[in-house]
């Protein structure tokens, strides 16, 4: 669950550096969306991705987040059509979107709590979320699964709703939304 709070913490500082550019520029600022479960997207575009690796080490564990943002240029020709800060008005460097990082990340790795305070996590994550409520279709190895994004759950597992009404967990898999759905599907 601590991906979640990397996604907010992404997030929060995207916000706060593009709300600063804005009122330098006086201009409007982009809106962001957290993609399950992982990713930050703009526009529906993917602007952010969110890698976690874990390793026990004697009787704990540590966990490295990796979060890479398109800051100055995006990648072509991916599944998910991607997207740059400053594609979108933003032009700060890397260095000051680390520093805003750092101190979100501070504010959400505590509200995490090493996962006791993931209920407040997932209500934060929930509001940011990208297509919740929308038609999904997530590959998961050989299979694709399709219906509707209801929620996430109290592991952070994709809840979709199906044609059938059935209510199905997700630990893992490939999303797509809306009409990319249909088209990700085929």
């Amino acid at each position: 669950t601590l991906g979640f709070a990397a996604g907010l913490a992404e997030e929060a500082a995207l916000e706060k550096v593009s709300l600063e550019a804005a009122l330098r520029l006086g201009e409007g600022r982009p809106r962001y969306a957290l993609k399950w479960p992982n990713d930050v997207l703009a526009g529906g575009k993917k602007l952010v991705g969110i890698a976690l690796e874990a390793e026990a080490i004697g009787d704990r564990l540590a966990v490295v987040a990796g979060i890479g943002t398109n800051v100055v240029a995006a990648p072509e020709g991916t599944p998910t059509p991607a997207v740059s800060l400053a594609a979108l008005g933003v032009q700060i460097s890397a260095e000051e979107l680390f520093s805003a990082l750092s101190d979100a990340w501070v504010e959400f790795r505590g509200i995490w709590d090493n996962g006791r305070g993931f209920a407040e996590i997932r209500k934060l994550w929930l509001e940011r979320a990208a297509g919740l409520g929308e038609k999904v279709a997530i590959h998961t190895g050989t299979t694709t699964l399709e219906g509707i994004f209801d929620t996430i759950d109290d592991t952070g597992c994709l809840i979709v709703r199906t044609a059938e009404g059935r209510l199905v967990p997700v630990a893992a898999g490939e999303v797509f939304f809306g009409r990319v759905a249909s088209v990700g599907a085929a």
